[in-house]
């Protein structure tokens, strides 16, 4: 992921705010919720992980990627004609 601006992480943490203890929000990620400053201030993202862990389920997968076993093995996208 790229670092973000300030609006969007501000936005990104609204939205877990606005849905802490109200509702449900899934969010998924290559990176481990302890790395969330590495793209956001880290004053937002320990307040967004700090509610989205809260009463989480988290679930890890692992694994090679589908996407590029398949790209690799020539059953990836078929070029536009």
């Amino acid at each position: 992921m790229l670092p973000t601006g300030q609006a969007a992480a501000e936005a990104f943490y609204r939205l877990v705010d606005a849905t802490y203890e109200r509702h449900s929000l899934a969010v998924t990620s290559n990176i481990h919720p302890a790395g969330l400053d590495s793209f956001m201030p880290t004053t937002l993202a320990t307040a967004a992980v700090d509610r989205l862990l809260h009463h989480a389920h988290v679930i890890v997968t692992e694994g090679a990627s589908l996407r590029h076993a398949e790209a690799t093995a020539g059953r990836g996208d078929k070029p536009l004609t």
